[in-house]
């Protein structure tokens, strides 16, 4: 049964066990392993890239989030699992992997970033600015992180309705470990 995952919530206030598959990987084998797990079982898969693995800039497996969108469409397909169970998320998207830069440029960078996400197809959008950039401390205040992540949910819903897409579902914050 494909579930969307913004009604996740809800069917658990009802009480109904339900989860969603979701997987964090860009390898390939791992990705159709999660499809053929969708197709057979007829439920959601949300299939995740990390800020590093995948961005604007190519990211450490030398894919955008389009490349990386394609990628999986194309295993899907080889897969058999249709396009309507898959949910595509961004995992930790915010200035980390540019967090040795001052925080405005650090900032551009995610947004950059977020929009190309979003314009790729990419619905569930995890947004993550609680480290601090070049001059910063470590571990930013309250303040200064939701500040950044209102300002990137910005970029993702006007990313959203430029492109004609649905807005994004989002997880807001971080926790451990740290984006890989």
């Amino acid at each position: 049964m494909r579930v969307g995952i913004e009604d996740v919530p809800a069917l658990h206030r009802e009480g109904k066990k339900i989860g969603v598959t979701s997987v964090c990987s860009a390898h390939p084998l791992v990705l159709k392993a999660a499809l053929r797990h969708g197709r057979e079982t007829g439920t959601t898969v949300l299939i995740e890239a990390t800020c590093n693995q995948v961005n604007h800039l190519g990211g450490y497996t030398g894919m955008t989030p389009a490349d990386f969108a394609a990628m999986v469409e194309a295993l899907a397909a080889a897969e058999q699992c249709p396009q309507e169970l898959i949910v595509l998320g961004g995992d930790h998207l915010g200035p980390n992997p540019w967090r040795d830069r001052p925080a405005e440029e650090a900032m551009a960078q995610a947004g950059t970033m977020i929009d190309a996400y979003v314009r790729a197809g990419f619905r569930k959008i995890h947004l993550d600015a609680s480290m601090g950039c070049a001059g910063e401390p470590a571990a930013l205040d309250d303040h200064t992180v939701a500040g950044r992540a209102a300002r990137l949910a910005g970029v993702a819903e006007q990313a959203a309705a430029q492109s004609g897409g649905a807005s994004p579902v989002y997880i807001i914050g971080t926790e451990v470990p740290p984006p890989g």
